[in-house]
C-alpha cells in the first residue's frame, strides 16, 4: 500500500466563519486574514494505492463553476487535481473508487466535469463513487442554512451515471474498500460525514475532513460556524482526538494551508498538537 496527499489548489474563506465563536484576536495568530477578513485554506485530498484499487478521498472544488462563483472564494495556487495525479503517475481513468467524506462543494466539486459542449460527466469514468444514504438525502434536499454548500451539478450526475454506492454505517467497511480499517461517522459538521481510517506502515492514518480542518482547530472550542451542530462537533472531536492521542494516530488535514499531517498529545490544557509531518515522512 502507498498513501499520497494530493493538493488541488487554495481558496479563501471568512476567518470568523472558520473559527466560530473564537475572537479574531486569537485566531488571527493561527491563520492571518487579509483586508477582507479572508484566510487562505488548502484543498488537500488523499490517494490510496492498494493492490488493484486506487481510491481517491475527496477531490477539491473542481473547475466547472463560473467566474462569479470562483471569485467568491478567491481560488489561487498552481496545484490542480489533474496535475497532482499526474505527478504520482496516474490519470483520472485509473481511479477505481472515489470516497466522498461529504458533499460540500470544496470536497466533491472535482467529481464531475463540464465538457466543451456544456454537458456534465463524471471526472473519473471508471470509478465507483461512495457516499451514504443519510448524507445523500441531506445533500439533495438541503436545509436553508446548508443549501449553498450542496450544488446539484456536483451531486446529481453521480447518481444519474449509475456509479453511486452507499456505505451502510451499521455494516462496517465495504468489501470493495479493503484499505480502510474503519470509517468514523460524524454528525456535527453535516449529516453522516465519513472519516476513513487506514493502517499504514504500522501507523493509523485518519483523513479528518471537516472534523479537524487544520491544526488551528485542535482546541475544542475552535469549531467552524459552518457546522450544523457545533456542540456535537465538540463532542465528536474530543472523542476522536483522545483516541488519536492515546494511539498516536497520524491525522491528515484537508484544509491546513501549511501542515499536511499532525499527531496530538494530552497536555494540562487539553489535547494539543504534538508533531507536524508529511505522509512521505512515514
Amino acid at each position: 500500500m502507498h498513501l499520497h496527499t494530493l493538493d488541488t489548489g487554495l481558496f479563501k474563506l471568512d476567518g470568523g466563519a472558520m473559527f466560530g465563536v473564537v475572537p479574531k484576536s486569537m485566531w488571527q495568530k493561527l491563520n492571518p486574514a487579509d483586508d477582507n477578513n479572508m484566510c487562505t485554506w488548502a484543498m488537500r485530498c488523499l490517494l490510496v494505492e492498494d493492490g488493484n484499487r486506487l481510491v481517491l478521498v475527496d477531490n477539491g472544488i473542481g473547475d466547472k463553476q463560473d467566474q462569479k462563483f470562483r471569485g467568491h472564494f478567491y481560488l489561487h495556487g498552481d496545484d490542480t487535481l489533474e496535475k497532482s495525479l499526474r505527478q504520482r503517475g496516474f490519470t483520472a481513468s485509473d481511479i477505481t473508487d472515489v470516497f466522498l467524506t461529504h458533499l460540500h462543494f470544496d470536497h466533491c466539486g472535482g467529481s464531475v466535469v463540464r465538457t466543451p459542449d456544456d454537458k456534465l460527466q463524471l471526472a473519473f469514468p471508471n470509478a465507483t463513487y461512495w457516499s451514504n444514504q443519510a448524507h445523500w438525502d441531506c445533500a439533495v434536499t438541503p436545509n436553508p442554512r446548508e443549501k449553498a454548500s450542496f450544488l446539484k451539478e456536483n451531486i446529481l450526475p453521480i447518481q444519474e451515471s449509475g456509479h453511486l454506492k452507499f456505505v451502510n454505517p451499521t455494516a462496517g467497511v465495504p468489501d470493495e474498500l479493503p484499505a480502510f480499517q474503519e470509517i468514523i461517522f460524524a454528525d456535527g459538521h453535516t449529516e453522516k460525514m465519513m472519516l476513513p481510517m487506514i493502517r499504514y506502515k504500522e501507523r493509523t492514518v485518519v483523513f479528518m475532513a471537516d472534523l479537524l480542518p487544520s491544526t488551528g482547530h485542535v482546541p475544542l472550542p475552535y469549531v467552524m460556524a459552518y457546522d450544523m451542530r457545533p456542540l456535537v462537533t465538540m463532542t465528536e472531536k474530543e472523542q476522536v482526538l483522545r483516541r488519536a492521542a492515546d494511539e498516536n494516530w497520524v491525522l491528515v488535514l484537508e484544509h491546513d494551508p501549511s501542515v499536511e499531517c499532525c499527531t496530538v498529545q494530552h497536555t494540562d490544557k487539553g489535547i494539543r498538537v504534538a508533531e507536524t509531518l508529511r505522509l512521505s515522512d512515514l
